[in-house]
């Protein structure tokens, strides 16, 4: 296992776009040319945007050039988190968030839930109209997803618990 760091700083409102932030359902039969043609703009869409996905193990599916740094421990995948938070809490609304002993337990629940191959994910407000993301993602397997391909394999094989996959099938068959 290792894990993906990503972080996302915009607008709320846009964070708050829900629609923008799922991957695109497959058609339904019967499936038209234009139909999966359709599909496959909104998959790349929703591939190549910057906004934080609904699901958290859904930032697997975003381009690899989303991923921030990438950590084999994690300890060190908590560390960065630790710093990312150290970097924005000047400008957090809530004077709670901004409290050093608070991102101090934040990193070690990180550390905690991490160890045991679970997702984190963590947001802030930042003034009244910005929204912060940060999410640590397991991979090779995601637990909550573990058909999930490693964005950062391509379409190398990855090893999986029920034998093998390639990224591009997974697009092919994704919902």
């Amino acid at each position: 296992m290792h894990i993906h760091a990503y972080s996302w700083l915009g607008e709320k409102e846009l964070f708050d776009r829900e629609a923008l932030r799922r991957p695109p359902d497959r058609p339904h039969p019967p499936v038209t040319a234009e139909d999966e043609e359709h599909y496959r703009t909104l998959l790349e869409t929703f591939r190549h945007s910057e906004l934080p996905p609904l699901e958290t193990s859904l930032w697997l599916l975003k381009t690899p050039a989303l991923i921030r740094a990438t950590f084999e421990e994690p300890k060190d995948a908590a560390a960065w988190l630790g710093r990312e938070l150290t970097e924005h809490a000047p400008g957090f609304l809530s004077h709670q968030e901004a409290d050093t002993a608070r991102q101090a337990r934040l990193v070690t629940t990180a550390t905690t839930r991490l160890t045991h191959g679970t997702d984190v994910s963590f947001g802030f407000y930042l003034g009244r109209t910005s929204f912060l993301s940060l999410a640590l993602v397991t991979c090779t397997p995601n637990h909550w997803t573990p058909s999930l391909p490693c964005p950062s394999l391509g379409d190398r094989v990855v090893r999986r618990g029920q034998g093998q996959a390639k990224a591009s099938d997974w697009y092919r068959s994704h919902r």
